[in-house]
């Protein structure tokens, strides 16, 4: 598909998130690769005004490289089709099941894929109780944001409280959910492919936002070292996940596998970070596609029927 061909294209990035500044970061990224690949694009913050700057500029598609809220759960995927404009990633559906871990992880072990147990936060529900079933450590969640914001390694009951008070400055919604120890990877998915494993090593205590987006001590192991069965079977399992709650076109599937060699699905991206730390670019390298090509097979998934 030529330049051309895509017409007038926006690149949503910024929005009202937490994680707004990675995500304009990543927009200009795929708004830079687009540019020297000779399509019409055009970066746009996306405040509360931005459906009507997409109707007036008469865009013909949107690459959304929003993350969080707002971006990722479904909301600017609604507005866009009311629109009727194309837009990259998955629909309103897919993105809202997967910002949610909750009703993600329910969908999950209603079908047989494993995730980490959890308890979800709420009235009647006694904390330390909880904690003691599931195990320490633990982490504690807000169920509906991404890059680690608000997240918590958890390692006695005495560190429960401070983890909870600070989940709940970005949610209403937290949970607590058993640490799986073992091997950290992830799975890029683009379109009918899996792209390779990454196994993410860090020094840190879990692989936080600083982790992701600062440091520069977090390894990115790509092969991952893992056999070919073994590879093949989470590339397998990875796709099973992310068509068990509909999302489409492009993302990411985070995984733990335990000291057993047994992988536990820990969450989906439906719109993953397109950053100079980001890991399906990493992955998309290792498969021999530059970042600029990847770009380009991205936005032609706006074309994928909803």
């Amino acid at each position: 598909m030529s330049g051309k061909q895509f017409g007038k294209v926006a690149v949503l990035m910024g929005g009202p998130s937490a994680e707004r500044e990675v995500s304009l970061k990543s927009g200009q990224a795929v708004l830079d690769a687009l540019t020297r690949r000779g399509i019409d694009a055009h970066g746009i913050d996306a405040d509360r005004d931005v459906l009507r700057v997409l109707e007036n500029g008469r865009y013909e598609r949107a690459f959304i490289a929003l993350h969080g809220r707002w971006g990722e759960d479904g909301v600017i995927q609604g507005a866009l089709e009311v629109l009727d404009l194309p837009y990259t990633g998955s629909g309103v559906l897919g993105s809202a099941l997967a910002m949610d871990k909750v009703r993600s992880k329910q969908l999950w072990s209603g079908q047989g894929i494993k995730t980490p147990e959890f308890v979800m936060m709420g009235p009647g529900v006694d904390i330390e109780q909880a904690a003691a079933r599931l195990g320490f450590p633990l982490f504690v969640k807000p169920a509906r944001e991404g890059s680690s914001f608000g997240m918590s390694k958890v390692n006695t009951a005495a560190e429960l409280k401070a983890a909870l008070d600070k989940a709940a400055q970005f949610d209403d919604r937290v949970l607590i959910e058993r640490c799986i120890e073992g091997m950290e990877l992830t799975t890029g998915i683009l379109g009918e492919e899996e792209l390779p494993l990454i196994r993410i090593e860090t020094p840190r205590e879990f692989y936080d936002y600083e982790a992701k987006y600062i440091l520069d001590t977090t390894r990115y192991i790509c092969p991952s070292g893992l056999d070919a069965a073994a590879e093949k079977k989470i590339q397998k399992l990875a796709r099973r996940a992310f068509d068990a709650i509909g999302c489409q076109g492009w993302g990411r599937v985070d995984f733990m596998m335990d000291k057993q060699g047994v992988p536990y699905v820990l969450e989906v991206n439906t719109v993953p970070g397109m950053t100079d730390h980001s890991l399906v670019p990493k992955a998309a390298k290792q498969a021999g596609m530059g970042f600029d090509e990847l770009v380009v097979r991205i936005l032609e998934s706006s074309d994928v029927s909803r």
